[in-house]
């Protein structure tokens, strides 16, 4: 059952339909390129709520990505980052966007830019800000959970996660100075287990699957996309670690990077007003 604070979110926006698919989305008229807001896994729009309460001049699109929050969440389906991807370029409308991606929404927001770079994008990329997502998947370290939803005994292992053990795990890619609050893991587990979307883990993980196929397009991407790219990053995050960071940085070793020390793998949860300043400073980058 979906919780009160979720209710209100989900009144703020509306649903539309994409290749025959019903998404959640978030969308806010204002000023600028619109902030495209890819979130990651396995949250959903939601997690966007305080930085656009923090950025109300901005224009803005969110949404939850197929399987994911309260956007339809079919059985059987092939959950591919270029599915994706493709609702991105649906929803931005041919409008020119500013990409803010987190954890999965990094690989969502590289293969827009691998578009980019082969001329095949629908939009205008303004500018992008990148932050604390396993994007160079071979420093990064995936949680237990994560590992078990890959392997053999997947669909059993989300067949008895309750929320109870969603929460246990979900905590501890929070830091210690900003932990995870109680009403938060409620909301959190409760769009997760809308429309059994926990059960559907087991195929949205598969997203880590593509980031190990797609490497060259998507590391190239990010290495080789013209435009101005920006880092920011919560240093205590455990999965996306600061090799994570490290790795980007000689990727693209002149990429402004802001550090948010004592912040995990949820800046926008954890330290909202510090991830709206890293976000102000690359939209910066971006003004004429």
């Amino acid at each position: 059952m979906l919780t009160e604070r979720v209710r209100a979110w989900e009144a703020e926006g509306g649903y539309e339909e994409v290749a025959g698919r019903r998404l959640f989305v978030y969308r806010r008229d204002g000023e600028g390129p619109a902030l495209l807001l890819l979130h990651g896994f396995p949250s959903s729009s939601y997690d966007w709520r305080q930085l656009l309460a923090l950025r109300p001049e901005r224009a803005a699109v969110a949404f939850d990505y197929l399987g994911f929050g309260l956007s339809e969440k079919p059985q059987g389906f092939a959950y591919t980052l270029g599915w994706q991807a493709d609702a991105a370029e649906v929803l931005a409308d041919g409008r020119e966007v500013f990409v803010v991606g987190h954890d999965m929404g990094t690989s969502v927001a590289t293969e827009l830019l691998a578009r980019d770079l082969r001329g095949e994008l629908g939009m205008r990329i303004a500018g992008v800000l990148l932050f604390n997502g396993s994007i160079l998947l071979h420093k990064a370290s995936p949680t237990a959970g994560q590992r078990l939803l890959r392997s053999r005994v997947g669909p059993i292992f989300a067949r008895l996660n309750s929320e109870r053990t969603f929460t246990a795990q979900f905590a501890r890619i929070f830091s210690t100075d900003h932990p995870l609050d109680p009403e938060e893991a409620r909301d959190q587990w409760a769009l997760l287990a809308h429309r059994a979307g926990h059960r559907r883990l087991p195929e949205t993980i598969a997203y880590m699957d593509e980031r190990e196929r797609y490497t060259d397009r998507w590391h190239g991407a990010v290495r080789d996309w013209p435009g101005p790219l920006s880092f920011a990053w919560g240093l205590e995050d455990p999965v996306a670690t600061t090799a994570v960071l490290n790795g980007l940085r000689e990727l693209r070793p002149h990429a402004p990077v802001t550090e948010l020390a004592g912040v995990g793998h949820y800046p926008q949860l954890e330290a909202p007003g510090r991830l709206a300043g890293a976000l102000d400073a690359a939209l910066a980058l971006g003004d004429p």
